[in-house]
């Protein structure tokens, strides 16, 4: 099996120090693991056509059209696509195209750091990623997201709506979610502004499995 670590991008997420933090989990679990710190590595296309999973870690910047059109055809053909927070969830804001394949957008994080919880959706309880798990309670960036109703919602978090801001009522947003992208799956999880967030014994246990879940 072939995992493929794609990093980059704004420098505050920290992506080699936290990519590196999965790589002996990747390799335990049987991976031979290749790291990339640019995204011209989605135009091999000999490479993309043997991964089995691809790891991004890249907030914001921007994807050439030839660069997502490899992306998206890999993963329509059945390579996994996961990750974690900004790297997943915030990266290449202006491609509408990688939006709609990822399925969700970062919007804001109100008030910064926050004390706050993130719970298991019942319903989703005894999926393999979250089984075990019912909430986990965090101070780190609460992320309020742009979704759809194509994901498969695993982890919610509530923004609290308090006095001075400017939507009214408290505002459920997804944690952690699943897709379907043609063959292959989609696996996003918001936690993970900071190393200490991907340390935290549930987290990193829903990311692990997130990641195993996606492969192909």
């Amino acid at each position: 099996m072939t995992a493929l670590v794609v990093r980059g991008g704004w420098e505050g997420h920290c992506p080699v120090e936290t990519t590196d933090s999965f790589l002996p989990f990747l390799e335990k679990s049987g991976y031979e693991t290749v790291v990339s710190d640019t995204l011209d590595i989605y135009l091999d296309a000999d490479l993309m056509a043997r991964t089995d999973l691809i790891l991004q870690c890249w907030t914001m910047g921007t994807i050439t059209a030839q660069q997502l059109a490899a992306l998206r055809a890999a993963v329509a053909g059945g390579t996994g696509f996961a990750g974690w927070h900004g790297g997943i969830a915030d990266a290449f804001r202006s491609s509408t195209d990688y939006l709609h394949m990822v399925g969700g957008q970062f919007a804001c994080h109100p008030r910064n750091f926050v004390d706050h919880t993130v719970e298991v959706v019942p319903e989703r309880a005894d999926h393999p990623i979250v089984a075990g798990v019912s909430r986990v309670t965090l101070h780190t960036e609460q992320y309020w997201v742009l979704t759809d109703s194509r994901n498969d919602v695993l982890v919610t978090t509530t923004v609290a709506a308090l006095p001075g801001d400017p939507w009214t009522e408290p505002v459920v947003s997804p944690a952690v979610w699943t897709r379907t992208w043609g063959a292959g799956r989609v696996f996003v999880c918001t936690v993970g502004h900071k190393q200490e967030d991907l340390d935290v014994p549930e987290i990193r246990t829903i990311i692990e499995r997130g990641l195993t879940w996606a492969s192909r």
